[in-house]
């Protein structure tokens, strides 16, 4: 019986850590919501991308998030193929991602791929980012 409630601890874990991807991606289409994004981050949390920037910390993460508001005028995080790993408390994701996004300086409209390489936490029961990492793939008008 152990064995099924690992089994069943596992399975939960994932479908945790994919309902955060999609509170994150939800902020994210909110107009990269700098109220909110800090509430999928652990406290020393880390997002980092060598294309749009690295915050470390709550306070970090919501400033760079309104450079962000100030970037993009829309965009649609579609998420998928994800590839998660548990190990107790701590856990990895690969997840790829394809959408839209305007640029709200120039006005450019342009479809996105990117690649999220995911550190995650558990703390107090409830699974966070503890290191996001976002690699720009392609960038094209549409």
């Amino acid at each position: 019986m152990q064995d099924l409630e690992k089994r069943i601890t596992r399975l939960e874990d994932i479908e945790a850590i994919k309902q955060l991807k999609a509170r994150y991606s939800h902020i994210c289409d909110d107009m990269h919501n700098p109220d909110t994004i800090a509430s999928v981050f652990a406290e020393d949390g880390i997002w980092e991308s060598p294309d749009f920037g690295q915050a470390q910390g709550h306070a970090a993460i919501r400033e760079l998030f309104k450079k962000f508001q100030k970037m993009f005028s829309f965009s649609q995080h579609n998420m998928m193929n994800p590839v998660i790993t548990v190990d107790g408390n701590r856990a990895t994701g690969i997840w790829y991602i394809m959408g839209p996004w305007d640029n709200a300086e120039t006005g450019e409209k342009i479809w996105m791929t990117l690649r999220y390489d995911d550190d995650y936490v558990k703390v107090d029961g409830e699974w966070k980012y503890q290191h996001l990492r976002v690699v720009l793939r392609m960038a094209e008008p549409r």
